[in-house]
């Protein structure tokens, strides 16, 4: 007995990855349930338009709003506008009594805390919750389950199906042909890219059917953001893929990667209400940019230009992402390759150093 356990205990010391996970997802799962599992949103931030613009926000409780707009000279079409570009979370005008406040509903958390502190303004003001009247919580997660649904097709399974051709050299073969890492990659992942891209309607058009999620933006801003957060995960299924021997280390891997992205991406926990620390965690996950790409497109018909932070985050990724992958792939999954160039090399120095020898003779 006592030696089965020493030998069980040496063969999980030699399984790196599976002690990793053993020792690091229940700190991981403690930091975020401690720090981030929290639907309680401290503060918004608000704008105020209007001709009594000034002395409305003055009134306001700075604990709780943060304003950062104040617009005598602006209308309520303008405050409409600062809520579909998400610069703010509500925006109240002061042009009539009471004054109206404007709740952006796509954020759901925020918008049931702001309707229930004005609602202890009493006749005061009067509030209005734009894009989600009825402030559903299946319109906000539908947008955002469309990303994790990609984001499983690109991880999970995307890492599985290049390990399994690894594990019969397919990919090796691949890998030593005269074609561009890249271009291996774009080849291997254009099937996944197509299945992924099925899903995505499908998934949109049922949310719309079961759950009257309304899209009322522009379809193609939808489908640019999701191409490019399409790459992202793909390019991290490929970069998994570079990196694990097995399915099983595939997964365990792709796990790792998924479960912050579900907890951490402002999914299910609103971002605002989590620990600075964590939060920053949350801003570097690409389910965080294309969930604000789909609910602004989707809910509140955002256009391209007041989603530009999301793209051009989603963009960089795809770039850092996708070159990661490459060069692993090219350093590992090629080692013929190496082998040739490490061949001509040292063919090439032998040369020279034969053909100095000469020369001093």
């Amino acid at each position: 007995m006592r030696a089965m356990i020493v030998k069980e205990f040496r063969e999980l010391g030699r399984d790196r990855r599976t002690l990793a996970m053993l020792i690091g997802m229940p700190l991981l799962l403690l930091v975020i349930f401690g720090y981030a599992a929290n639907f309680r949103v401290p503060s918004v931030t608000a704008a105020v338009v209007g001709p009594g613009a000034a002395q409305l926000a003055a009134t306001l409780p700075s604990s709780f709003f943060d304003v950062t707009v104040i617009e005598p000279a602006d209308t309520q079409v303008d405050a409409e506008q600062l809520l579909q570009d998400n610069a703010v979370d509500v925006a109240v005008v002061a042009d009539r009594q009471p004054a109206l406040a404007l709740v952006d509903g796509s954020n759901l958390f925020a918008s049931q805390a702001i309707v229930s502190v004005l609602n202890t303004f009493g006749d005061k003001v009067t509030s209005q919750v734009l894009y989600n009247p009825d402030l559903k919580t299946s319109w906000v997660m539908v947008p955002a389950i469309i990303g994790l649904i990609l984001t499983f097709i690109g991880t999970i399974v995307t890492s599985i199906g290049l390990v399994r051709e690894r594990e019969t050299g397919t990919l090796e073969q691949l890998a030593v042909m005269p074609i561009r890492p890249a271009t291996v990659i774009l080849g291997k992942i254009s099937p996944y890219f197509l299945v992924a891209s099925i899903d995505m309607i499908v998934i949109t058009g049922l949310g719309m059917l079961l759950f009257d999620v309304p899209f009322t933006g522009n379809a193609a801003v939808f489908a640019i953001g999701a191409g490019l957060f399409l790459f992202v995960v793909l390019g991290l299924g490929v970069l998994i893929s570079t990196i694990s021997q097995t399915a099983g280390q595939a997964i365990q891997t792709a796990f790792m990667f998924l479960l912050p992205q579900i907890l951490l991406s402002g999914m299910i926990f609103p971002l605002d209400a989590m620990a600075a620390g964590v939060r920053w965690i949350g801003y570097l996950l690409p389910l965080t940019y294309f969930t604000m790409i789909s609910q602004g497109v989707m809910l509140r018909g955002a256009s391209l230009a007041s989603l530009w932070l999301p793209f051009v985050m989603l963009t960089v990724m795809a770039v850092v992402v996708f070159s990661g992958a490459t060069l692993r792939f090219r350093r590992d999954l090629a080692p013929g390759r190496r082998r040739h160039h490490e061949h001509v090399g040292a063919h090439a120095i032998a040369a020279h150093g034969d053909g100095e020898a000469g020369s001093a003779s």
